[in-house]
């Protein structure tokens, strides 16, 4: 197990209201990627991945900030607002280069994960995605409409560009093919669902879910096919996966459950339990390189935890 109990986190100040989302980047080079967090006070954040160093605040919605992702080489960032609006970001300038008008509050987003950013998926309180080319973003196309009983929480993107996963609070995720924008799969999960992330690792790519007191893990490749589920003693929030230490990370959803727990994946086991956070653990994430991981919560903060032996980042 990584040596990293005794070590105190970095702590990303800045937000004024809760952190229901953050991202990483791909790793740039060997040491180089970023972090995106999304906030209710409607400014989310653009960081160093590594030391937390604030880059910039991408400043024009009006509402919350519900979800905030960084394409795969970062050039790019997207973000998902109460504002009945999504945005695309140039993550050089600040700029905002397009903004995609809604029907209803957007409460997902995301990138396919190939070096060319060009189209984003979004969804919400629609009940429905919907696709952009952001070379000809006025003319999205529709999928799921009448499919989802209820809000689209997260969107993610797999290793097959056609194959895209919804998570809805239907308490249903769902796995699309684009080509025939049709569902080739579905699976019912016990409780709420908190976040429904890819292990960003590795190449496999498992999917995990936190929902109600479980996490779920599915092949990240074969439609709706669970490699576990693992019932905890906790209502969970969060959930981020690990697949080369064969260990998992979760945050609670219950205010006085403000412990960042991390787990054997194989014997199913709690390790350690790392306090910090002052409230909810909404969200949960492994850097690109695996050694330290993120959580970002309702006190309004995003932390960064060593996860590696020895000297790394600002732990030196």
């Amino acid at each position: 197990m990584p040596d990293t109990t005794k070590v105190v986190p970095l702590t990303c100040h800045g937000h004024s209201r809760p952190v229901p989302h953050i991202h990483f980047s791909a790793l740039q080079d060997e040491e180089q990627y970023y972090i995106i967090s999304a906030c209710k006070d409607g400014n989310p954040m653009l960081r160093d991945g590594l030391t937390g160093d604030w880059i910039g605040t991408f400043l024009g919605h009006k509402g919350a900030v519900w979800q905030a992702r960084l394409s795969s080489d970062a050039s790019l960032a997207a973000t998902a607002s109460a504002d009945f609006s999504a945005k695309v970001w140039d993550t050089h300038t600040g700029e905002a280069l397009h903004t995609l008008t809604h029907d209803h509050i957007v409460r997902a987003v995301a990138f396919p994960n190939q070096q060319q950013p060009q189209i984003l998926a979004t969804g919400g309180k629609e009940k429905k995605m919907r696709i952009f080319d952001l070379n000809n973003p006025s003319q999205p196309y529709e999928i799921g409409g009448g499919v989802h009983g209820d809000t689209i929480k997260s969107i993610v993107w797999t290793a097959d560009p056609s194959i895209l996963v919804t998570a809805s609070e239907d308490k249903k995720i769902r796995w699309w093919d684009l080509r025939t924008q049709s569902t080739i799969g579905e699976y019912a999960v016990e409780g709420p669902v908190g976040t429904c992330e890819l292990d960003n690792t590795t190449s496999d790519g498992v999917l995990s879910v936190a929902a109600g007191n479980s996490v779920y893990f599915f092949n990240g490749n074969s439609p709706a096919s669970l490699i576990k589920s693992i019932k905890t003693p906790y209502e969970l929030a969060s959930v981020a996966l690990h697949s080369g230490q064969r260990r998992f990370v979760t945050g609670g959803s219950n205010q006085n459950d403000t412990w960042v727990r991390v787990w054997d994946f194989d014997a199913e086991t709690e390790l350690e339990t790392n306090k910090g956070h002052h409230g909810p653990i909404w969200s949960a994430s492994f850097s690109p390189d695996g050694k330290l991981y993120a959580t970002g919560s309702e006190d309004g903060t995003v932390k960064l935890w060593k996860f590696t032996n020895g000297p790394y980042g600002l732990w030196k």
